[in-house]
């Protein structure tokens, strides 16, 4: 998992946009303590958290899995611009096959030493597409089923149809922009200790890419 903070507006606009209600204009001091103070006052200590949607981030979200990618769109304040596979499927089309022809149960039954499994040469280059859970069963049968997608595409199944056979775990990528009341609540929610591992792992990656002149407004939100 990558991720980068491409874009994100600064605390001076948001302490701009509370000041317009009362124009306290005067009492600004560009982003500075006192301006942060502002916005943590009025937006998270007295839940006026409207305001807090004059900050947003602009996020590069990179090798995550597609499971990962359903539990985002429930985040429906979010705009998300997603990899797609009707034009980047033909990125397997050059692969060798991935298993050999072996099954997921024959692949679990090749290895006695589950260190071995993930240096082994196929699962290196697997590893390009999908997304591990460490679960040997799981895994192999990520990886039969990459290969199932691989033999559609190179028969010259069209992606469009190809691509009903993708495993959950197959890797994707997106541009994900999301204001900070938002934010807030994504954060509070996927850094459960109830949420996917693979999702909590990315709660923390947004938290830890923040400036850390924002990371005080969702200190809170962390779950203990």
């Amino acid at each position: 998992m990558n991720i980068t903070l491409m874009q994100h507006s600064s605390l001076e606009v948001c302490a701009h946009a509370i000041r317009t209600c009362w124009q306290s204009f005067d009492n600004s001091d560009d982003g500075g303590e006192k301006d942060k103070d502002l916005i943590n006052r009025v937006g998270n200590k007295f839940k006026h958290a409207s305001t807090l949607e004059h900050l947003t981030y602009t996020f590069y979200i990179a090798g995550v899995s597609r499971a990962l990618l359903q539990e985002l769109a429930r985040h429906r304040m979010a705009s998300p611009s997603v990899k797609s596979t009707r034009y980047t499927l033909k990125e397997l089309k050059d692969e060798i096959s991935f298993t050999d022809g072996m099954s997921a149960v024959e692949l679990t039954e090749k290895y006695t030493n589950k260190d071995e499994v993930y240096a082994d040469k196929h699962m290196v280059r697997a590893s390009k597409y999908l997304v591990w859970t460490d679960e040997l069963i799981v895994d192999f049968s990520s990886i039969v089923a990459l290969e199932n997608l691989r033999l559609a595409l190179v028969s010259g199944i069209s992606n469009d149809k190809a691509k009903f056979c993708l495993p959950e775990s197959y890797k994707t990528e997106l541009t994900w922009t999301i204001n900070a009341r938002s934010l807030q609540n994504f954060i509070a929610l996927r850094s459960a200790k109830a949420a996917l591992w693979e999702i909590r792992d990315l709660a923390d990656a947004l938290y830890q890419a923040l400036p850390s002149e924002h990371q005080y407004l969702f200190n809170d939100c962390i779950a203990k």
